[in-house]
């Protein structure tokens, strides 16, 4: 989903764009050209890294789904090997990319509650903080001085063609939209746009490496996206839905509740700092356009917002 994004805007830019993908064949399509890899050696692929003025790595198994031993190994490889070929085949380059754009997940900071989180936040506990912090490691086996390093952290992609929207809106127009648990976890979130958005801004800036948190500067605990999301699609008051039936409901759909359980406070302060204006900085603008409606002020069938 969110390469697709990506792709499209670099064609639009008048780029030249190549897609590594396990799905596709080496032929053009949408305007750029797919190349097939496996994700895991350096192979004949390789050579579109010679004289490329970035690379961006997105490869990785979907975190959604029973995280059993099998499947937890599945999120860590997929992560760690594909960032070891890409690595690799640009040490390798006679002439290597002059970025590389790599993508981590704010997932590294674990459930925080209502602790603010930074790039200088230190990694967090659980299966998914270790993965993400064993995928940003593997950078550094593969040692690429002439290249610019960055990584991209991301938070959680709003789109309206997958992702957390998907599913979340679904159960919403059931009249299933209501708090996860207490709903004061929180969500720090991000508009497709300005994924795309920060990718080029970090691309174009010479001076820019290192970490970079990628979620919008308002975050909002679970109770609040839920009550948004219900108003974008003009769908009445949920009840909250309470910890035990989200195990069990995650249970029968074959998904992991923490994901819907835990949360994460950030600020993209880096990304602040070097004055990037973010398209989509609140929910409700998010939304509205998402949706392609104006979202009206929070007011509930009279319920009185809680803090």
């Amino acid at each position: 989903m969110i390469g697709t994004a990506i792709a499209k805007k670099f064609v639009e830019d008048g780029w030249e764009v190549v897609v590594l993908t396990r799905h596709g064949h080496n032929d053009q399509t949408n305007g750029f050209r797919q190349v097939p890899w496996n994700g895991r050696t350096v192979e004949a692929w390789a050579t579109v890294m010679e004289g490329a003025n970035a690379v961006v790595n997105l490869a990785g198994r979907n975190i959604n789904g029973r995280h059993t031993a099998a499947h937890r190994a599945e999120i860590l490889e997929s992560r760690v090997s594909s960032v070891l070929a890409v690595t690799q085949a640009m040490a390798q380059a006679r002439h290597p990319p002059a970025v590389l754009i790599q993508t981590s997940a704010i997932g590294i900071y674990g459930d925080t509650g209502d602790t603010v989180c930074t790039e200088l936040t230190p990694t967090g506990t659980g299966f998914i903080a270790q993965t993400c912090a064993m995928w940003e490691h593997a950078l550094l086996r593969h040692p690429m001085p002439r290249t610019r390093q960055v990584i991209l952290r991301l938070g959680l992609v709003l789109d309206g063609s997958g992702g957390l929207l998907v599913p979340l809106s679904n159960l919403t127009r059931w009249g299933l939209g209501g708090a996860v648990a207490s709903g004061r976890q929180w969500m720090s979130w991000i508009h497709m746009a300005d994924v795309v958005g920060i990718v080029l801004e970090l691309i174009r800036r010479n001076e820019a490496q290192g970490v970079y948190v990628a979620c919008a500067p308002n975050p909002v605990r679970n109770a609040e996206f839920m009550a948004r999301l219900r108003q974008a699609l003009h769908r009445p008051w949920s009840p909250p839905v309470p910890a035990l039936a989200v195990r069990l409901g995650a249970g029968l759909l074959g998904t992991e509740p923490n994901l819907a359980l835990q949360g994460c406070r950030c600020r993209p302060s880096r990304l602040l700092e070097i004055g990037y204006a973010f398209e989509y900085p609140d929910l409700p603008r998010a939304l509205a356009d998402i949706y392609g409606q104006a979202t009206p002020p929070i007011g509930l069938a009279g319920r009185k917002k809680k803090t």
